[in-house]
């Protein structure tokens, strides 16, 4: 292990070079020893040094080799000489070998157990090499992408002539079925949203949704489709003799101990059949609004709708926009025993302890409208309904509302806005609208910055736009940015100026393609004041609605994403993206 001494030494050295100062360094080392934690990971946690300058600085102090691995593609070959699974539970990675000689990236090359264990199980001697944790996990997630299997499969269905009725190809330990796993663990790694496996003249293309954007992983040879397809029916438990309407079906798989579910949607095009396989990872959502990226005056509304003790609080925006995930961190918000919270969804996409959620199932006869009756008997205080698609449903909603119960739900709708004249259209009359709705919420999702990234300025077009948007919402000189950032809830705005503004953008490779990692949402939130009911009895236009909700601190989305670009979280270009047609 890396002794104290050897910490002190590091951090000499540090200082020394300049990298560090001395200064900040010993106000960490004070909080490090007064809560007995390593010395050097406190410094990468406090943000005064990273981790592959303090990796490099322990390899010159121990005089053994550095290498850095981040943003390196490893050689498909060399990751071959240790397994996934030692590699993951060591936090090793192969480098190379040379004269019989294995060279190892390791955190610890002291770790004399670790490195006698490595060349018993290669039967090389082993040379180990420092490299960051970072830099390590960075390697070892391109096992990860790591199609062998699927190859292995190919060629297998080359030579058996793969077919949907051949027993041997769709059995759980044919080469078919561990393509397929390779795949989904692939895409679930990778926070994949929906894996697409579309069917060409003469190749089967398989793509990946990662942070809303669909980007091919992989091209397989036609001959493999029928076997992958009917390996994915039998899980889903559809007919694989059945080529010629839609299927949809569910099945559950476990990918490092956590259940993941998917839902399939089994479709025949020209070439062949399409799936679309959407994954519902409860792990990788914190269901919190805030952390979600939801501030301000929009948060402020919303907190207050869901204070009241009855209503609505709808929310809208196209498909995969994360409307449901955002009523899910709302009623978290307000989850606690002394009320009863009953939800009605198809489907259950995050299981919620406290809360009794049922899923929809039409063949049997439960819907969106019988089951929001049955919920009704159950004394609930909350209840969530997925989605009003129609007018029965938007009618129980509005009654459940009248008869004190706080009601969350979605809708298809562009904006917060255009939520009540599609209500209205629905036969919804004014007045029951008026006095039931709290609030109600637009929203589009947009791709984060990657934490690695670099400052760039403003071109001409970018500076029109943010100046346009809010230009009379930023801070007019330095005096106003800290009382304004507050009062908007975003850290760190910056003066407005016509000659542009100071941006990020993060560096792509291949773990953050793009520059992106992980989503925010954009949002825009009208709260149902006496003013705003008024004109929901006079039928008014969205644009009349949205007109009033501006001069009450209401930001469009657009707005919202604008701030959001100038504050580091995303880019001009991402947030003209996702919401060019708003305003």
């Amino acid at each position: 292990m890396f002794t104290h001494d050897s910490q002190e030494k590091v951090i000499q050295l540090l200082i020394k070079e300049g990298l560090v100062f001395e200064s900040d360094v010993k106000r960490v080392v004070e909080e490090a020893e007064k809560r007995k934690q390593p010395l050097l990971a406190n410094l990468v946690a406090q943000k005064i040094c990273d981790a592959e300058t303090i990796s490099h600085a322990t390899a010159v102090i121990m005089n053994v080799p550095y290498v850095s691995l981040h943003n390196v593609k490893m050689d498909r070959e060399i990751l071959t000489l240790l397994p996934y699974d030692v590699v993951s539970r060591l936090m090793v990675v192969p480098l190379g070998e040379k004269n019989g000689v294995l060279y190892v990236a390791m955190l610890d090359v002291s770790n004399v157990q670790q490195i006698d264990y490595l060349s018993t199980l290669t039967q090389k001697q082993i040379r180990g090499m420092v490299a960051s944790e970072a830099g390590i996990k960075s390697a070892i997630a391109q096992y990860q992408g790591d199609f062998r299997a699927v190859e292995k499969a190919v060629k297998s269905s080359d030579e058996e002539d793969a077919n949907s009725s051949s027993v041997k190809t769709i059995t759980q330990d044919s080469p078919i079925s561990k393509a397929l796993t390779t795949i989904l663990d692939y895409a679930t790694k990778t926070k994949a949203s929906d894996i697409h496996i579309e069917p060409l003249e003469a190749a089967l293309v398989v793509r990946c949704r990662i942070d809303g954007v669909l980007r091919k992983v992989m091209e397989l040879p036609k001959s493999i489709e029928p076997a992958l397809v009917s390996r994915i029916k039998i899980l889903a438990n559809l007919k694989i003799d059945e080529h010629r309407v839609p299927q949809d079906g569910q099945f559950t798989v476990s990918v490092e101990g956590t259940e993941i579910d998917l839902r399939i949607a089994v479709s025949p095009v020209i070439w062949g059949e399409q799936v679309v396989i959407r994954i519902l990872d409860k792990s990788g959502t914190t269901l919190d609004i805030e952390q979600m990226g939801m501030t301000g005056h929009a948060l402020a509304m919303v907190q207050r709708g869901i204070e009241r003790p009855n209503g609505m609080i709808l929310t809208s925006g196209p498909t995969g926009s994360g409307k449901s995930t955002t009523l899910y961190a709302l009623i978290k918000r307000i989850k606690s025993d002394k009320i009863n919270i009953v939800t009605l969804e198809d489907p259950v996409e995050y299981k919620m302890d406290g809360v009794n959620q049922i899923q929809v199932n039409v063949d049997a006869g439960l819907t969106f409208a019988a089951g929001l009756r049955s919920i009704l008997r159950q004394d609930p205080d909350v209840v969530m309904v997925g989605e009003i698609r129609d007018a029965e449903t938007a009618n129980l909603a509005v009654q459940a509302s009248l008869t004190g119960h706080l009601v969350f739900s979605t809708l298809h709708t562009n904006s917060a806005a255009g939520i009540l004249p599609r209500l209205l259209d629905m036969g919804i009359e004014p007045y029951l609208l008026a006095s039931t709705l709290n609030t109600v919420i637009g929203q589009r999702l947009v791709r984060r910055v990657a934490p690695k990234r670099e400052a760039v300025h403003s071109n001409e077009m970018e500076t029109k736009q943010i100046n346009d948007l809010v230009g009379n919402i930023l801070p007019q000189n330095q005096q106003q940015v800290a009382m304004i950032s507050e009062d908007l809830g975003y850290t760190g705005l910056p003066v407005v100026n016509p000659n542009g503004y100071t941006l990020v953008r993060g560096i792509d490779d291949r773990e953050t393609p793009g520059g992106y990692k992980g989503r925010a949402g954009l949002y825009e939130t009208i709260e149902v004041d006496d003013d705003i009911q008024k004109m929901i009895t006079k039928r008014a236009t969205s644009s009349e609605i949205m007109k009033l909700a501006r001069t009450k601190g209401t930001l469009t989305m657009r707005q919202d994403g604008m701030m959001k670009a100038l504050t580091g979280i995303t880019t001009v270009s991402e947030v003209n993206r996702v919401a060019s047609d708003l305003t």
